[in-house]
């Protein structure tokens, strides 16, 4: 039933994980303009597929973007499962990825990312990049907020694209 609702919605479901995507990256870059925070996950994630800065910026917001759609049918099977899909619901469940990204992803980012250093050992000539600390307090002390702000924006476009569909209905 839920395979067959996320295949047969699968164009709607790709266009509202863009937009979902769109919206979480448009805050997190705009925290990291505005000079809120210097956390710039694609560049994280780029530069584990490569020690080219330019390109990782390219690779790693497509990689991102991807990551983004896996998640937004994360999202909508959840939705699925729970029978109900709304801003509000969708807003808890982005709250919720955020501190789970803040509190148990980013800490362990470094013993898993190849250029980047970690808290104990510090900076070598191949991991340079400086770790996020505690819930990337290391990319500024508002990095948490940018963070939060962000995941609540993406749960929340996805809740409301799906509030909005047909698939709330059953059809």
């Amino acid at each position: 039933m839920i395979f067959a609702s996320l295949i047969e919605n699968f164009w709607s479901v790709l266009l509202w994980s863009f937009l979902a995507s769109i919206a979480m990256t448009a805050i997190l870059q705009t925290s990291q303009g505005l000079g809120l925070s210097r956390l710039s996950f694609a560049f994280l994630v780029g530069t584990a597929f490569t020690s080219r800065r330019s390109r990782a910026h390219v690779l790693g917001f497509m990689v991102y973007v991807l990551g983004g759609w896996l998640f937004a049918v994360l999202y909508v099977v959840v939705f699925l499962i729970v029978g109900h899909g709304s801003w509000w619901f969708g807003l808890l469940l982005g709250l919720a990825h955020g501190v789970v990204l803040l509190v148990v992803v980013l800490p362990l980012v470094p013993y898993v990312h190849p250029r980047m250093a970690n808290d104990y050992d510090g900076p070598t000539l191949t991991q340079r990049l400086e770790p996020p600390g505690f819930i990337g307090l290391n990319y500024g002390y508002r990095t948490p907020l940018s963070v939060i702000t962000a995941q609540a924006a993406f749960g929340l476009v996805l809740g409301l694209c799906f509030q909005m569909s047909e698939l709330t209905a059953g059809g």
